[in-house]
Parts: structure tokens; sequence; C-alpha cells
């Protein structure tokens, strides 16, 4: 059941599940494979966006990391905002925190962490 913070229009939506992983190439071919996706422009070395070949679905980022899978978190959310703000502040409001994160130059991304420590991005979008 959703508490008064659940109730109403969320501005919020899932842009992308963001997969970490030590070679973005063979990642591509084989989550491509699995799933039944493609590329949806050409993939850097380090970065590529994955989506369904026919038809609608979630689009899936891969990235590069150096961190090992058993002891690093290494996928998470991207959540898209038309308010970026505002959606940081109602996450926060909810129990959401602020995570110390060093941003590159420009970043259109905020990072938090929900309750339990998962970290997540909201994306101004």
């Amino acid at each position: 059941m959703l508490g008064e913070a659940g109730k109403g229009k969320t501005m919020l939506r899932i842009g992308s599940i963001v997969w970490g992983v030590n070679d973005v190439p063979r990642a591509i071919e084989f989550w491509c494979a699995a799933l039944n996706y493609r590329p949806l422009r050409e993939p850097s070395p380090d970065w590529a966006i994955l989506v369904p070949a026919e038809g609608q679905g979630q689009q899936m980022a891969i990235t590069v990391v150096s961190s090992d899978a058993a002891t690093h978190q290494r996928h998470h959310l991207d959540l898209y905002a038309s308010d970026q703000e505002a959606e940081v502040e109602r996450l926060l409001s909810i129990g959401a925190r602020r995570v110390d994160w060093r941003y590159p130059e420009g970043a259109d991304y905020v990072v938090l962490a929900d309750p339990d420590g998962n970290t997540f991005c909201v994306v101004e979008k």
C-alpha cells in the first residue's frame, strides 16, 4: 500500500537500466542475442544503448566499469525527469539520500540512494 508520498502524478520514468561491465563489446553481443536487442546508435568503446530490435521495450545502457561484480553495485536505474530539481527533492522527502559523487563537468544527472543504499540517477530530460 502506498503512503501519502506515493499518491499523485509522478514525473519520473525509467529511462535506462544501466548495466556495468568490464567488456562492452562482449556485453553488447551477449545482450543483443539474449534479448533480441540492437544498438540504438554506433556504440563507443565504453558505452552503448540497446533497444528492442522490433517493437517496444525498455532501453538498456551498457557502460564500462572497473569494479568487481562480487563486491560492488554495478547496475542501476536512470530515472528521467522533466523537472529534475523537483523530483530530487520529492525523492529525498520519501526516503532517498544524496550520495557523495564525483560528477563530470556538465553532468545532467544527480546520484541518489534508495533507503536500502542502492544508487540510481535522476537525469534531466
